[in-house]
């Protein structure tokens, strides 16, 4: 459920202070962040952050599209390694389980 607009955006003040002095120094340097839940506002236009998603730092550059979600749906948390090889055993079975037919074998001559 999405907060009042009444009450604006929830952003960390440690965050927002630092935002704000990048903009007043024009500095583009990267900030550091564990605050996944904060909202992304136009004032963090242009600016890096590096979102922590539980292991590791992701960098995410702030563009205008990313206005109004949260930082930490720019840093995934999970990463599919893959699926196990034995699912490539059931190539021969085509979809819902029904049987297809044999491949063609190429003609010698």
């Amino acid at each position: 459920m999405p907060r009042s607009v009444s009450k604006g955006a929830f952003v960390d003040d440690h965050l927002l202070k630092k935002v704000e002095q990048m903009n007043e120094n024009k500095d583009r340097k990267i900030i550091k962040t564990w605050s996944r839940r904060s909202t992304i506002i136009p004032e963090m236009i242009g600016n890096t952050f590096a979102v922590h998603n539980g292991k590791k730092f992701i960098p995410v550059f702030v563009t205008e599209n990313m206005v109004g979600h949260k930082l930490g749906e720019f840093a995934p948390t999970r990463t599919l390694k893959g699926h196990s090889a034995s699912g490539s055993k059931d190539k021969a079975v085509g979809p819902a389980g029904a049987p297809q037919a044999p491949a063609a074998a190429p003609k010698a001559g």
